[in-house]
């Protein structure tokens, strides 16, 4: 969903993003909205980043070199020549394309430019998925202009960096952001439990060794009622299979589903890991998740992305070491026994949502470049937008699923 185009107000703007979704599917969404907006879009990525799914036909790629700081030492000398290598590409980038404004997603393709964007004095954004700032953004805080979070708390973010900040949200796919208007499944105590379990790309071991045992241990009422759809890593795929089938749950496995955003609109509950992109999509639509944060996710960001959905109600949080099919069963019965119970906790994902993320991030950018600041949200402050959405009543859906919850 976008806003109206602005007239007489056409700009060039550069995009920075890692090679991954969880850093390109927001980039993206703000191409999206800058280019419905009427400006003109390039985005910078690795090569990694030129081939992930969904990226918009209008939107021209460069791929930079950029390296990438391990734990070894040994590695780092390669590592500043590249980027040395990546800004040198990118000034003459800009050169050309003349862009108003930088806008950096994370990861390392995205160093190279904004190192670029601040040595020529070119006004600089990095937004930030997770609740934990991640190692490039942290580099260039003190650098940039304006840092965009998704979560009103993130960690190692800095006092002193507060001035900058602007709590926008963490943008969605459009398709995704549609289903924000539908009603949540109808759930009763004789219908199906429909159930969506995804690890991320490739799937997760873990997922495919405990979900079906986990299932398999949930009181005879309502297991009979399962329909599972689970991704899966291709090894794994035909171990779960015989697993679910001797348990006789009723489960469609796939590696990849192209139509995930329609299966996230029919489940009425998920369970997977915690990446800043699954979380916003998940309080964009309102979905209720038991999450399992990745455990060597860098400063254990996806538990901390977890922090928000869990205290409002939305979510359980299930460490991998603690993650056992007893442990399963035990969360899923206290969310899913009572349809009450379910429909509310989709209701506190869904007021987790912030679905004008993508508005609220380009009016940032597009202030940063003399278009006046309408209403982004400043952290501590609320906007016009956020201010109106608090006294809009609830849609006929919502108000249902509510009335439901509360009975």
């Amino acid at each position: 969903m976008t806003s109206e185009p602005r007239t007489g107000a056409s700009r060039h703007y550069v995009l920075a993003a890692g090679g991954t979704g969880g850093h390109l599917i927001p980039a993206f969404a703000l191409a999206a909205e800058l280019h419905h907006r009427g400006h003109h879009v390039a985005l910078i990525t690795d090569e990694r980043g030129a081939t992930i799914p969904g990226k918009p036909t209008f939107l021209p790629v460069h791929v930079l070199p950029a390296g990438r700081f391990g734990k070894n030492p040994l590695g780092w000398p390669a590592a500043i020549r590249a980027v040395l290598e990546g800004r040198s590409m990118a000034l003459r980038l800009f050169e050309s394309f003349e862009p108003s404004a930088i806008v950096g997603f994370g990861g390392y393709p995205a160093l190279p430019a904004l190192l670029a964007a601040t040595a020529v004095k070119l006004p600089s954004v990095v937004h930030e998925q997770n609740a934990v700032l991640g190692r490039v953004n942290r580099l260039l805080a003190g650098r940039v202009d304006g840092i965009a979070t998704s979560y009103e708390a993130v960690d190692r973010l800095k006092p002193k960096h507060a001035r900058k900040v602007h709590l926008t949200g963490n943008p969605v796919r459009a398709e995704v952001l549609a289903l924000r208007e539908q009603d949540f499944p109808a759930f009763t105590e004789e219908s199906l439990l429909r159930i969506l379990v995804t690890g991320g790309s490739q799937g997760a071991r873990v997922l495919s060794e405990v979900v079906p045992d986990g299932l398999a241990m949930l009181p005879t009422a309502l297991r009979q009622r399962l329909q599972v759809t689970q991704q899966c890593r291709p090894e794994d795929l035909e171990a779960v299979r015989k697993r679910y089938a001797e348990h006789d749950i009723p489960a469609e496995l796939g590696t990849y589903f192209e139509d995930m955003h329609e299966r996230l609109a029919g489940a009425h509950l998920f369970i997977g890991r915690a990446g800043a992109s699954t979380i916003a999509e998940l309080t964009a639509v309102g979905r209720p998740a038991i999450l399992i944060p990745l455990p060597i996710a860098t400063d254990d960001h996806q538990a901390v992305n977890t922090r928000e959905m869990v205290k409002a109600g939305g979510a359980r949080m299930i460490r991998q070491e603690a993650f056992q099919p007893k442990e399963l069963a035990k969360q899923i019965q206290a969310m899913a026994m009572n349809p009450h119970s379910l429909a509310n906790a989709a209701h506190c994902a869904f007021n987790c949502g912030r679905p004008d993320a993508a508005k609220d991030l380009a009016d940032l950018v597009e202030s940063m470049s003399g278009i006046d600041l309408m209403d982004v949200i400043r952290v501590g402050e609320t906007s016009p937008r956020a201010a109106q959405n608090a006294a809009r009543p609830q849609t006929a859906p919502r108000k249902a699923a509510k009335e439901r919850a509360d009975q």
